[in-house]
Formats: C-alpha cells, structure tokens, sequence
C-alpha cells in the first residue's frame, strides 16, 4: 500500500512539474520573442512628407489637387491595397505597383471645389506596412468666385422717341 501511494505521488508530482516547467517556457519564449526590436523585423513602412494638407481660402472651381508624397522606408516591397475618403466630394488614387524599399511615390488627392464653404476631410490609406494604416487630412475653405463686372451700354439712347 505504501508502495501505491508513493508511485501516486511521484506521478501526480511529475504532472505538476511538467505542467509548471512547461507554463515557464511558453513565458519565456513570450518575453523572448516580444523583445526583438522592430528594426529586426523584415516588413515594408510608409512614411509620409507630410499627413495634412491645408488649401486656405480658396475660390470656387479653384485646383483642388494635393499630392501626399511617401517613401517606403522598409526591407519589404510595399503594397497600397486601398485608399479611402471619408465623402464623395474627395476623389484619392494611389499606385498600383508595389514601391520597393527605398523609393518613394505618391497619393493623389482632388477635392471638389464646386462646393462652397469650410471642410475637413481625411483620406484612409491601408497598405502592407507594419503601420499599416495611415490617415491623411485635408482642410481648407471655398469661397464663391466674384461677380464678373460687365459693362452694360444704355440700349437704344437717344433713338427713343420722346413724348413732347
């Protein structure tokens, strides 16, 4: 009996080490592996000159074209998969070849400038970056384009006949 119980506890200790032993290694594998620096990790990254864009005042029917101009500054191809304004009035393209590592391009952006008054909007880019999306602002405010002074010439003066 004696015999059984001890056969009973070595088993029950050696399930108890092993699960330890193994809880152990699975957070140090983890601490391990969150401590490798990003600089170690081969992936594309974006990096844009500038995320805003501001048009000022500007008049109606006036170039609402910006260019945001990026640089992909990673060890992998980069690869735009989407580009998304936040309305209609803000039409964005962006390439569709991969950028290789260290060359640059750049996301066009036209704002409808029919529309009069203030307005912000952002343009979300998705790509295959670690930082893989990125959103770009612009703002500015339309004003409507001044009234056109035509001269008007008198019609038919000094052929009107006149009453006595």
């Amino acid at each position: 009996m004696i015999t059984f119980k001890n056969n009973l506890k070595s088993i029950i200790m050696k399930k108890y080490s092993t699960i330890l032993l193994s809880i152990f290694a699975f957070i140090l594998v983890g601490k391990i592996y969150t401590e490798i620096p990003q600089a170690q990790v081969s992936q594309a990254h974006i990096e844009f000159e500038v995320t805003s864009h501001d048009y000022g005042t500007i008049q109606q029917n006036a170039n609402g074209n910006f260019s945001f101009k990026f640089k992909n500054t990673g060890k992998e191809p980069l690869i735009i998969q989407n580009v998304q304004s936040s309305c209609g009035c803000t039409v964005a393209k962006r390439p569709t070849a991969p950028i290789l590592p260290g060359e640059s391009s750049e996301i066009s952006v036209k704002y409808d400038t029919r529309r009069i008054g203030s307005f912000h909007k952002n343009i979300t880019v998705t790509s295959n970056a670690d930082n893989a999306s990125v959103v770009l602002y612009i703002k500015g405010n339309v004003v409507e384009q001044p009234k056109e002074d035509v001269p008007v010439k008198p019609v038919n003066e000094g052929f009107t006949p006149v009453a006595p």
